[in-house]
């Protein structure tokens, strides 16, 4: 009873079981009476009756039906409005029945999805600002400590011992200097408050510029830093955090390899995608630390490096994905590490 009620709220609905009723007795009428006084003609009476119903209810359906697909393609509309981007579309559901029970849900689901992306967003704008502000309170203390540690080193140059812990606080102040500066660039993308300023860009010329800024460590420590890729790819994309994330893990490859090793720059184009690995003939990572690299602040129980503050490699990961691409690695003990970056080419997709 109260799923017929259910059924039967809908305005159309009741219309068309409303028509249906009528046109059956009438159809009944019909027949009795060509059955009562046409009985010579009584059959085809009946059938003519019935043939007239059969119409109604053909149209009746018709109708009914067409109404309905009206409705499912307004809806329809909204949902791919709403999918491009205008969170305020919002199915018809003035109407009473089922099918209007169902597209409030789906407007309440929606209104939920905007309040979810709405704090969403103001976390990522808080945290982005919280952590910008950090930044600037420290930039002056670094500042001026760096410049009291520059002061003892000089005022050191007869003593040893405090030049030795002068040069080590050095150390210290830049390793937290990166560390202010890495953060507040990973606040920045996560809040999606940093636009991108996509131009095209050869690969060829990109990867110049990071063996440019590398090649006078890679030599001072006795490895070798090569490019091998073909002078006419591009690649539509931010130039200055694209020279941050391959330069991320040129730094990584160099942090990990000792004196004789070799990092290379590869990239290629393929039909959707263009592909950039950097590769080293280093120690390589360990299984048990493959699947965690990207994690932020990670550190390997089987690290030597006491230097990194384990951001390098999320940065670089939050650089690609901002630019749709994707960052693996790939790894072996004893047979160096792979750095794969992929961007999709959008006009070939």
């Amino acid at each position: 009873m109260n799923y017929a009620m259910r059924m039967l709220a809908n305005r159309h609905t009741r219309r068309l079981f409303g028509a249906t009723a009528g046109a059956s007795v009438l159809f009944t009428v019909a027949a009795a009476a060509a059955a009562a006084w046409g009985r010579p003609h009584a059959a085809a009476l009946v059938v003519g009756a019935g043939a007239c119903l059969v119409l109604v209810l053909l149209g009746g359906l018709y109708l009914y039906f067409r109404n309905q697909e009206r409705i499912l393609e307004e809806a329809v509309a909204q949902v791919q409005a709403y999918l491009g981007g205008n969170t305020d579309a919002r199915l018809p559901c003035e109407e009473e029945g089922e099918l209007y029970r169902l597209f409030q849900e789906v407007n309440s689901l929606a209104a939920i999805l905007n309040a979810h992306a709405q704090q969403e967003s103001a976390a990522r704008v808080f945290l982005k600002d919280t952590l910008s502000n950090i930044s600037h309170q420290l930039k002056t203390p670094l500042a001026a400590l760096n410049i009291y540690n520059g002061l003892l080193q000089q005022e050191a140059e007869d003593q040893p011992t405090i030049r030795d812990f002068a040069l080590r606080s050095e150390q210290e102040l830049d390793r937290m200097d990166a560390l202010v500066q890495n953060l507040l660039k990973i606040a920045k993308l996560d809040a999606g408050t940093t636009p991108l300023e996509k131009t095209e860009e050869s690969v060829a010329g990109l990867m110049e510029s990071i063996r440019r800024q590398f090649s006078w460590r890679a030599r001072q420590e006795g490895k070798t830093l090569e490019l091998a890729g073909a002078d006419d790819v591009t690649l539509v994309c931010d130039r200055v955090w694209i020279l941050e994330a391959v330069g991320n893990l040129v730094k990584n490859a160099l942090d990990h390899t000792e004196a004789g090793a070799t990092v290379t720059i590869q990239w290629k184009a393929f039909a959707s995608t263009v592909q950039i690995t950097v590769a080293d003939t280093g120690s390589g990572i360990h299984p048990e630390d493959l699947p965690h690299i990207f994690k932020r602040f990670y550190r390997s129980r089987f690290s030597r490096d006491t230097q990194g503050v384990g951001l390098g490699l999320p940065l670089a990961k939050a650089i690609v994905e901002a630019h749709d691409g994707t960052l693996q690695a790939e790894s072996e003990p004893g047979r160096g590490a792979v750095f794969t970056l992929r961007f999709w080419i959008p006009a070939k997709l």
